[in-house]
C-alpha cells in the first residue's frame, strides 16, 4: 500500500511539472468559457428588451484548481495525465448563472441549448429533484467550439444555474458543511435540509407575486 501512495506521489509531482501542456489546457478552458459567458450575457441583453428587466443577475467563471483536479482524478480512477483531465472531467471549467426567478432559468437554458454551436452532454434538473440534502440548481454539461488561429477545438464546460436564493443556500451551505475538522451531526444535516426547503418556498412565493403583477 505504502508503494502504491508513494507511486501516485510520484506520478503527481511528474504531471505537475508538465507547466507547458497543462497551461495550454487551462487557457482553452479559459476561452471556453468567455465563449459560453457571451453567449449568455448576449441572451440577457436581448431578453431584457422582451421583459424590461434583466434575467441575469450574476454571471462567475471558475477553473477547476490543479490540486483538486488530480484530487478527483485519483478519486475516480482515472490516469494522472494532462489527456485525462481534458478526457475525464466535464467540470473543469464552470460557468455559474444566478436568475432572478425560477422560470427565468428554464427560459435561459432552452435557449442556449438551442444554439447550434451548443451540445449537449449532461442535464441534471435539481431543481424538479433536489439532492437529498437539499440541494437545488439546474446543471448542464456543454460541447462548444473555440476557435483558435490554426484550428477549432471542442472543449466541455459545466454551466450551473440558479436564483439568488439557491446560490445564498449553496454558498452558505458549502462553508458550513466543509468546515475544517468538524462533522456536522444529523441536527445540523436536517436544519440544512430545511433552510433549503425554505429557499425554495421563498423563490415559489416571489414568483407567484411577479406572475401576478406582470398579468396585471
Amino acid at each position: 500500500m505504502n508503494e502504491q501512495i508513494k507511486d501516485r506521489k510520484m506520478i503527481r509531482e511528474r504531471l505537475r511539472d508538465m507547466t507547458d501542456p497543462y497551461r495550454e489546457l487551462v487557457a482553452y478552458y479559459r476561452c471556453a468559457m468567455m465563449e459560453v459567458e457571451t453567449k449568455f450575457r448576449v441572451l440577457d441583453e436581448e431578453l431584457s428588451l422582451r421583459y424590461d428587466r434583466d434575467p441575469i443577475e450574476t454571471i462567475k467563471t471558475r477553473i477547476k484548481s490543479f490540486d483538486s483536479a488530480i484530487d478527483k482524478l485519483e478519486r475516480l480512477g482515472f490516469p494522472l495525465t494532462v489527456e485525462s483531465i481534458e478526457k475525464n472531467m466535464h467540470d473543469m471549467a464552470g460557468v455559474r448563472i444566478i436568475c432572478s426567478f425560477i422560470e427565468d432559468i428554464y427560459t435561459i437554458a432552452n435557449a442556449f441549448l438551442n444554439q447550434d454551436d451548443v451540445t449537449l452532454i449532461e442535464y441534471k434538473d435539481y431543481i424538479k429533484k433536489p439532492k437529498d440534502n437539499g440541494y437545488r440548481s439546474l446543471h448542464l454539461i456543454v460541447e462548444i467550439p473555440i476557435f483558435l488561429h490554426d484550428k477549432k477545438k471542442a472543449m466541455k464546460v459545466e454551466v450551473q444555474l440558479r436564483t439568488i436564493s439557491m446560490d445564498f443556500w449553496a454558498s452558505l451551505e458549502h462553508k458550513i458543511r466543509y468546515k475544517k475538522d468538524v462533522s456536522l451531526s444529523a441536527y445540523c444535516d436536517n436544519e440544512l435540509a430545511e433552510c433549503a426547503k425554505i429557499a425554495n418556498d421563498l423563490d415559489i412565493k416571489m414568483q407567484t407575486i411577479y406572475n401576478r403583477v406582470k398579468n396585471q
